[in-house]
């Protein structure tokens, strides 16, 4: 048996798996795909006897990550990025703990390392092979969505095939990695829904405590469905996370992970472009040509956004110089020839922006 998927993005991009919620179908990432299929080779997979993939038996995660698996080796994908969300995240979190070498790297979205408790997911799979999927319709759309239900994948639930609805229930139920946490070693984001009462955020704490290094993003007015509730905010820090975008790797190492994830956070479906236009280009291109270093594109720098009156933008580059290894005093030498060239009232606010900038970095050092 083979999962229906869908390919989506250039041949040689950079491979990257996208599971679905249980009851919902490849439509659930349809918001994401534009901006990730720019650069990734996407693979969006259906359950079994969900959307277009035909009904199979199975009995635990593991079973339905092999399918995940043999999907994927049907594209030539030895390896692959993955991001689930609920029971895809599970799946992508099982892949990462027992197939080490897999998975590139994880992000789980909405999901957990145990889904509650294990007699409520077997009380579900009972009423499903009872009566099918319709009882879950009214119930499902107050957990999935934080605003307007999407009407399309209540669709998907209604014509889900019951048994193997209920045998991803069954599946739940048995599912519990919370001991195998550790052993997930690649980059991991776990994204929540503020508002998700399936998967709260405290489901997402407990799997970015035990998964090393793991990056914690809450999405502010999202249910369980966040990508659907919230798809800007989903995409934004997906493309954060994800390595694939050039020059991601040095605008965070210049201007540091923090102010990278805010902006990541602040990015809409307006500003996505010009965002894209900036780590492509300022950052993986100019910022990476080995003609100058990295100190003397700071001082540059420095100068030109004196010179121009961008203050906000200085001060970002005087945390930035800083971090390139420049000493307080070396800043201070570039203002002052700043003021010969552009302007003694424009090195005087420059002066007080660097000093400003200079004094919280100081407070900031342990």
């Amino acid at each position: 048996m083979t999962l229906n998927y869908r390919l989506d993005g250039p041949e040689q991009g950079q491979p990257l798996v996208l599971g679905p919620s249980l009851g919902t179908s490849t439509r659930l990432w349809d918001a994401q795909i534009p901006a990730l299929a720019r650069t990734f080779r996407v693979l969006r997979y259906d359950l079994p006897g969900h959307g277009d993939s035909p009904a199979h038996p199975f009995a635990t995660l593991d079973d339905l990550a092999a399918l995940v698996l043999q999907a994927a080796a049907a594209e030539s994908m030895d390896s692959f990025h993955y991001a689930g969300v609920s029971i895809g995240g599970a799946i992508g979190a099982t892949l990462a703990a027992r197939h080490a070498g897999r998975v590139r790297s994880l992000a789980m979205v909405c999901s957990s390392a145990r889904f509650g408790d294990p007699e409520a997911w077997r009380e579900r799979a009972e009423l499903v092979r009872a009566e099918g999927t319709g009882p879950l319709l009214k119930p499902s759309a107050g957990r999935w969505f934080a605003g307007p239900p999407r009407q399309e994948l209540l669709d998907d639930l209604a014509a889900a095939d019951p048994g193997s609805y209920a045998a991803c229930c069954d599946a739940l139920a048995r599912y519990d990695l919370r001991g195998e946490l550790a052993s997930i070693t690649v980059p991991t984001l776990v994204m929540a829904g503020r508002e998700d009462p399936a998967t709260p955020p405290a489901h997402a704490r407990e799997l970015a405590d035990g998964i090393p290094d793991a990056t914690l993003v809450e999405i502010p007015c999202a249910a369980h469905l966040a990508p659907a509730d919230r798809p800007e905010r989903v995409t934004a820090a997906l493309l954060a996370h994800l390595p694939a975008v050039p020059g991601m790797q040095v605008r965070r190492e210049v201007l540091g992970d923090a102010h990278v994830d805010r902006a990541a956070a602040r990015t809409t479906a307006f500003t996505q472009d010009f965002q894209d236009f900036i780590t492509r280009y300022a950052w993986g291109e100019i910022w990476t040509r080995p003609g100058l270093d990295r100190r003397t594109r700071s001082c540059i720098t420095l100068t030109a956004l004196v010179a121009r009156g961008h203050l906000d933008e200085l001060a970002m580059h005087v945390r930035a110089a800083l971090r390139n290894g420049l000493t307080p005093d070396e800043i201070g030498e570039v203002l002052l020839q700043s003021a010969v060239y552009c302007g003694v009232p424009a090195a005087n606010a420059a002066f007080a922006v660097a000093q400003r900038v200079l004094a919280e970095t100081a407070d900031e050092t342990p």
